[in-house]
């Protein structure tokens, strides 16, 4: 066990039951609902519960909380599971709530024989109503009366399909004026004639969440149930099933949801987002789901990082995205490997180039892939008489200080020699359709004997062999930092510019590009291959820029 001072609350828990004997061995879950993908603030939970089996020697099951069969799909079973694998975590155990049916309903019969539970044929408006207010208490109905047998009966009659959706539900019988509105009767069972994913028609009746939840963890000898802040109000009904049932004492514990600025978490919301077009689906790059992380670019050792770094509290907060952004950068400056890709081009001839070796208008030469990375490797590039540089990389009148590219002003090209600009060249409309340059061939890089210094470097492509390419250039969906608790519905706030596609022409190696590599497009971001890429079509994410951009415009805005 850790001696580390800095043990989250949770880690402290079980440091504490396992030095005590409470427990030989820890076990926690993962219990996702299959009703969506997951999202960033499902990866705080996964890296938590996974987290703390592996560093104290326990076990972590995946179970899915599947007693919803109206909103529940295989197509989000899978996407689960292939998230958790990405982020590097493997289960000890796959259950689904499903698999214990059978006994959740002997459970449920065992409360109406204890006298704990009754059938009711009350309306929801009818049940709401008794239930009270916070400040009114509740009042139990004649249906609480019911005798076992007729209750058992009735129950029995409820799982054959014998009454419709919502005609008949089961009710704990708890406390009516309890200060908790949890504990005022809450339904344990309800009729749903829908088909199941995993079970088909089999059941017509499933358990409500607090009801499968509790004991499921209990059947599983789950030690230590880790659930969000939300559920906290559920802790004394999760504890009055155990107790009755006369089962293992599973124990529940929360801690603070991730809340993320410019996103939203709300498995509802996203899906809305989804139905409604305003994005291409789950994966979309600009979802905060996981598998739209993952398209986007980001790597789960970044995620990981990230919430390792956020830590665990007992108290909500918005945690600044650029956080996230920040670790996404860190890890890809390490493994990215460098490529020069050009976006708004403009010709540059080197007037007096010509490779007189080969006596071609072009010539090899060795760049690092990574200067990070020592073991990256090499790469080719090719330089000649014809290249191309970013546009707003030249200046006609230049500006006091600005050391790129202007007439008579000389500027190093990455990785290859200095150049000199002599003349611009229009066309009829007067705009700038090509530079003509000299070079000088003894400042090639890293032999340079030119003795000349420059204080600007330039990226650069060969123009014969420059590969087209799209580049999608994702940013933030939203343009406010919670959208969630504006007062206005928050797809208001959907930045208008959280996607654009520009034309991009790249060295030659990009064509050997692999979807599992991550790239730096020097002087621009980091960007990865997307799924829909083909080898005549070329598509780069950007995954994330080489700086914060927001925060100076977040600054300005204050």
């Amino acid at each position: 066990m850790s001696t580390d001072r800095s043990l989250n609350f949770i880690e402290e828990i079980i440091e504490k039951d396992l030095q005590s004997g409470a427990y030989s061995q820890i076990c926690t879950r993962f219990p996702p609902e299959p009703n969506g993908y997951l999202h960033i603030g499902h990866a705080k939970s996964i890296c938590l519960n996974f987290g703390l089996s592996l560093k104290y020697g326990g076990k972590t099951n995946l179970r899915f909380d599947d007693t919803n069969p109206t909103t529940e799909e295989v197509e989000y079973v899978e996407s689960i599971k292939e998230d958790i694998g990405w982020l590097g975590f493997k289960w000890s155990n796959e259950f689904y709530a499903s698999d214990y049916f059978e006994k959740l309903y002997e459970f449920a019969v065992i409360l109406i024989r204890k006298g704990f539970a009754y059938v009711d044929d009350s309306s929801a408006d009818e049940i709401a109503e008794q239930k009270g207010t916070p400040t009114k208490s509740g009042v139990r109905n004649k249906y609480a009366d019911r005798t076992v047998e007729e209750n058992l009966k009735l129950f029995s009659e409820m799982r054959e399909g014998k009454y419709n959706d919502g005609e008949k539900i089961v009710r704990a019988k708890i406390d009516m004026e309890s200060s908790n509105m949890l504990m005022r009767d809450p339904i344990l069972y309800r009729i749903k004639k829908s088909h199941h994913h995993r079970t088909a028609n089999k059941w017509c009746i499933y358990p409500m969440y607090d009801f499968a939840h509790g004991q499921s963890d209990s059947i599983e000898n789950i030690t230590h149930s880790i659930c969000t802040l939300e559920f906290i109000s559920h802790r004394e009904l999760y504890n009055w099933f155990i107790e009755k049932l006369e089962i293992f004492q599973s124990k529940q514990y929360e801690f603070a949801r991730l809340n993320l600025s410019f996103t939203i978490m709300s498995k509802r919301k996203l899906l809305q987002l989804v139905n409604e077009k305003y994005v291409t689906g789950w994966d979309d790059p600009r979802m905060p789901t996981i598998s739209g992380m993952r398209r986007r670019g980001y790597t789960p050792e970044s995620i990981r990082d990230f919430c390792e770094k956020i830590g665990i509290a007992k108290r909500e907060n918005i945690i600044d995205v650029g956080l996230l952004e920040f670790c996404v950068r860190e890890h890809l400056n390490k493994i990215a490997l460098r490529r020069m890709v050009v976006f708004d081009p403009i010709k540059v001839v080197i007037t007096n180039y010509q490779n007189k070796t080969l006596n071609e208008n072009f010539e090899y030469l060795n760049t690092e892939n990574n200067n990070e990375d020592p073991n990256a490797g090499m790469r080719k590039i090719t330089f000649g008489k014809e290249l191309l540089i970013e546009r707003n990389d030249f200046m006609e009148f230049p500006t006091k200080k600005y050391f790129r590219l202007s007439p008579g002003q000389m500027v190093r090209l990455k990785s290859a020699y200095i150049i000199k600009c002599d003349e611009i060249i229009k066309d009829e409309l007067g705009n700038i359709s090509e530079l003509h340059c000299t070079y000088f061939p003894e400042s090639k890089s890293g032999s340079d004997t030119s003795g000349l210094h420059v204080k600007g470097t330039l990226h650069w492509v060969g123009a014969s062999n420059a590969v087209e390419v799209e580049v999608r250039e994702y940013d933030r969906l939203f343009n406010v930092e919670d959208p969630s608790r504006e007062e206005r519905d928050f797809k208001e706030f959907i930045n208008a510019n959280s996607l654009k596609s520009v034309k991009g022409f790249a060295e030659p190696s990009i064509k050997n590009a692999l979807s599992s590599e991550r790239f730096q497009f020097l002087r621009k971001g980091f960007y990865c291959l997307d799924k829909e890429s083909t080898t005549e079509n070329l598509i780069f994410n950007r995954t994330v820029t080489l700086k914060d951009s927001w925060a100076k415009e977040i600054k300005k805005d204050k």
